[in-house]
């Protein structure tokens, strides 16, 4: 069998991922399924962390638009990414598969306090590590605490897990003629204003060399084959 690619991966999934038919709330089927597709990747040696939103179960636009203050709704935010965390942690842990949730707010009767040397050991140990509670600060996204987290724990690409297979010039889903790019520069991302992430995340990884890959979570063995080296999805890089 080919080997991996990479080392260590930071697998960034959208809180939808967790959620059922209904796109809202947690699934447990659709738990294991993402589980299911972590454990492959791990099986084949590589380091995975894990960084989750919540937007399966709260969007902070909507409480900011009803005049909710930013802060309290990104803090929102922050609790319900550890609720996701917890529930893949335990499809994991189902699964046979040793996994620890850290969490950046600190939450010690459920979670691990994120500390990164901490997070590195576990990572070292071939635990899945599941990093909640965004940044810990309110105004920055879980992309862009995706970005910092793999930095932090010396991840080799961050894998941005979502329901499209890849970057397009314009949503897929209103333009059946719009054309896929299986490679972007940094720059010619954040030109292009693309909205399938946070600007924020891809100028930290520009300052840092850090690769995004963009793909479907849902196509059969996507992951794998990332970490395989595999053509799959579109590489944001230099």
């Amino acid at each position: 069998m080919t080997k991996p690619v990479y080392r260590r991966v930071l697998l960034k999934l959208g809180g939808e991922a967790l959620s059922g038919p209904q796109g809202f709330g947690i699934d447990p089927q659709r738990a294991e399924a993402v589980a299911a597709k972590v454990q492959q990747v791990r099986d084949l040696g590589v380091q995975v962390a894990v960084v989750i939103g919540a937007g399966n179960l709260w969007r902070g636009r909507e409480g900011i638009q009803r005049g909710m203050e930013r802060a309290t709704a990104d803090y929102m935010g922050m609790i319900g990414t550890v609720m996701n965390s917890l529930a893949l942690m335990d499809a994991l842990e189902r699964a046979g598969v040793v996994t620890r949730v850290m969490s950046a707010v600190e939450m010690r009767a459920v979670a691990e306090p994120y500390i990164r040397r901490r997070a590195m050991r576990h990572l070292e140990k071939e635990r899945v590590v599941i990093m909640g509670g965004g940044t810990g600060n309110p105004y920055f996204s879980t992309d862009t605490a995706a970005a910092l987290r793999a930095m932090e724990v010396g991840a080799e690409i961050v894998i941005k897990a979502t329901k499209v297979d890849g970057v397009y010039e314009s949503d897929p889903e209103k333009d059946p003629q719009a054309r896929r790019f299986d490679r972007l520069t940094y720059i010619d991302a954040l030109n292009r204003q693309l909205q399938v992430m946070d600007s924020t995340m891809i100028s930290l990884c520009m300052d840092h060399n850090l690769p995004i890959l963009v793909l479907d979570l849902w196509q059969p063995d996507s992951l794998v084959r990332a970490v395989l080296g595999e053509p799959v999805g579109t590489v944001i890089a230099r």
